[in-house]
């Protein structure tokens, strides 16, 4: 039997997950708006088995073995209907934490792990906004997607709505806080760098910020941010060049059907 946690904590907003099939079809909203609506959440995982936004682990295992290791303890932000701790579980991590705003997800997740039969993954609902863990209990924090989702109405990217910002530096003060010291956050995210900079930099938080990329005709940022310590400047270790984003429309052809829908509807809704 999987090594869950029977608690529940009531709370509020956000995504992740991976389908049957292409997510585009029953699963995908009216308007990116939705996203934010956690009973569309519970509505989805209902019907959906499996969906990874962003690529499965086996396109960013090379950056996420680099900083995670064995012994590490991990707590997943959003886990929805993915399968990424059960990758990192085959990978040798046996202390990992999955949470998710959506009971429907928790729920199946514990039943499929109790299916397969696999320990050490521990599942329970909690909103990213305001993680109940004690301080300083992660080694490692990572999402993928998860936080994306706080973006679809921020309005102008380069000056996003108060309610986008204080919802962003909530989630970001709560995985800063539960990281211990010399943590490590893993943030895979379609956001990028300019974007992301202001929020990851905030003087508040004590990390480093830095960043690579995965992904042939479309780039995912893969975000590092270590607690304790400070970086100088960005970089991009693809390149050693800052990135530079090409036109939406050059960008489409690898993302899966509804991630491309989302990150469309993302980026009409911040124009």
């Amino acid at each position: 039997m999987a090594d869950v946690d029977g608690e529940t904590l009531q709370v509020s907003g956000q995504p992740a997950g991976e389908s049957r099939s292409s997510a585009g079809a029953g699963t995908a909203p009216q308007s990116a708006s939705a996203y934010l609506n956690p009973s569309y959440w519970d509505e989805r995982f209902a019907e959906e088995e499996h969906y990874e936004w962003l690529k499965d682990y086996s396109h960013f295992r090379h950056l996420v073995r680099r900083h995670v290791r064995p012994f590490h303890s991990v707590l997943e932000v959003g886990c929805g209907s993915s399968r990424l701790s059960e990758a990192l579980l085959e990978d040798g991590v046996s202390d990992i934490t999955s949470c998710d705003i959506s009971e429907v997800a928790v729920e199946m997740m514990r039943k499929r792990l109790q299916g397969k039969g696999l320990k050490g993954i521990k599942v329970l609902v909690a909103d990213m906004l305001s993680l109940p863990f004690d301080d300083d209990c992660f080694d490692i924090v990572i999402e993928k997607g998860t936080m994306d989702v706080l973006f679809v109405d921020s309005g102008d990217p380069w000056n996003p709505r108060l309610e986008t910002v204080d919802k962003v530096k909530a989630m970001l003060e709560g995985v800063h806080r539960v990281l211990k010291p010399n943590g490590t956050f893993i943030s895979i995210s379609f956001g990028q760098p300019h974007f992301r900079r202001r929020f990851f930099e905030d003087p508040e938080l004590t990390w480093s910020f830095e960043y690579e990329t995965f992904g042939e005709e479309f780039h995912y940022f893969f975000y590092v941010l270590k607690k304790g310590q400070r970086a100088s400047d960005e970089t991009n270790r693809d390149s050693g060049e800052e990135f530079i984003p090409p036109p939406i429309q050059y960008l489409h052809e690898e993302l899966e059907d509804e991630d491309f829908i989302f990150r469309t509807s993302v980026d009409e809704l911040n124009a």
